[in-house]
C-alpha cells in the first residue's frame, strides 16, 4: 500500500469515527435544558434530543412534519388576569390547547381550571412545586410531584387528570424521561416558542410575530406562556394568520396517536 492510499484510510477511519461519536451523542439522553436550533425559516428546527429517540420514552417535541398543523400549548405557574382571555380567544376560533399548570395555580384558580376542562382543553402535569426534576433521582419524590398535583386536579374537577407532563423550565433527565413514563405520561417537550416570560419586559407586538410566524412549521409544538400580556393581545390575530397560512390546530392527545 503506497503512503499516499495509508493517509485516505487512516483519513476515512477518522472520519467514520467522528460521524460514529456523533450519532452515539445524538441518539443517548443526558441531563440538561430543552433547547432548539432553526436552521432553516419555516422549516422544524433540531432538538437537543432526537425525535426518535424521545419516542422510546413516550416523549415528542414535533408532530406530523407532513402535515400543516399546530398544537397550541400554554404554560402557566400563576395567575396574573390574561387567561380569561386568552380562554375567549381560543373559544372563538375553537381552537384547542392544552395548559400545563402548577400547584399553585391550581390552588387559586380553580374556576379557570373548571372552565378550561369545560371548554375542552387539555390541563397538563407541570407539577406541584415547579422544581429542577432533573435533580430528583428518587422515583418516589418524582411520583409525589405529579400525583399531588393530580389529586389537586380531581378535588377541583372531580376527573382524572389527562397523563401529559412538561418539566419545569425544560430540564430533563434520561431518568426522569423514564420515570415518567412508567408513571404512564406522555412528556411534552416544544418545537416553537420565544421570550415571553419576562413580565417587566413584555416584548412588543412586532418582536413576537417576527420570532413566531416566519419559524411556524409543519407539526408545530407551540410553547406560549399564559401570564404574557404580549401573548393576549396578539393571540386573537395570531391565531387567524396561523389559519390563513393554511394551518389547522391539532390536540396532545393527537400528537402521540
Amino acid at each position: 500500500m503506497q503512503k499516499r492510499d495509508v493517509y485516505i484510510l487512516a483519513g476515512v477511519l477518522v472520519l467514520a469515527l467522528c460521524l460514529g461519536i456523533g450519532i452515539f451523542f445524538a441518539e443517548t439522553v443526558e441531563t440538561g435544558s430543552w433547547g432548539l436550533s432553526f436552521r432553516t425559516e419555516g422549516q422544524p428546527p433540531v432538538g437537543t434530543v432526537h425525535s426518535g429517540v424521545l419516542k422510546g420514552y413516550d416523549a415528542a417535541f414535533l408532530g406530523d412534519t407532513t402535515e400543516k398543523v399546530i398544537y397550541l400549548t400554554f404554560d402557566a405557574g400563576y395567575e396574573n388576569g390574561c387567561t380569561e382571555k386568552i380562554l375567549d380567544i381560543l373559544k372563538k376560533h375553537e381552537v384547542p390547547a392544552a395548559f400545563f399548570l402548577v400547584g399553585n395555580y391550581l390552588e387559586k384558580n380553580a374556576d379557570l381550571v373548571r372552565r378550561m376542562v369545560k371548554e375542552g382543553h387539555i390541563v397538563g402535569n407541570h407539577t406541584m412545586h415547579h422544581p429542577d426534576m432533573s435533580k430528583i433521582s428518587d422515583l418516589s419524590a418524582f411520583r409525589k410531584e405529579l400525583e399531588d398535583l393530580e389529586k389537586l386536579y380531581f378535588d377541583i374537577t372531580g376527573q382524572q387528570m389527562p397523563k401529559f407532563y412538561r418539566p419545569p423550565q425544560g430540564t430533563y433527565s434520561e431518568s426522569n424521561l423514564q420515570m415518567a413514563k412508567e408513571l404512564g405520561y406522555k412528556t411534552v417537550f416544544w418545537s416553537l416558542a420565544y421570550v415571553d416570560w419576562n413580565n417587566d419586559k413584555q416584548p412588543t407586538a412586532e418582536y413576537a410575530f417576527s420570532k413566531l410566524l416566519p419559524r411556524t412549521h409543519n407539526g408545530a409544538v407551540v410553547l406560549l406562556h399564559s401570564t404574557s400580556q404580549t401573548n393576549a393581545a396578539i393571540l386573537d390575530e395570531l391565531l387567524t394568520r396561523w389559519k390563513e397560512m393554511g394551518y389547522r390546530f391539532g390536540t396532545v392527545e393527537e400528537l402521540f396517536g
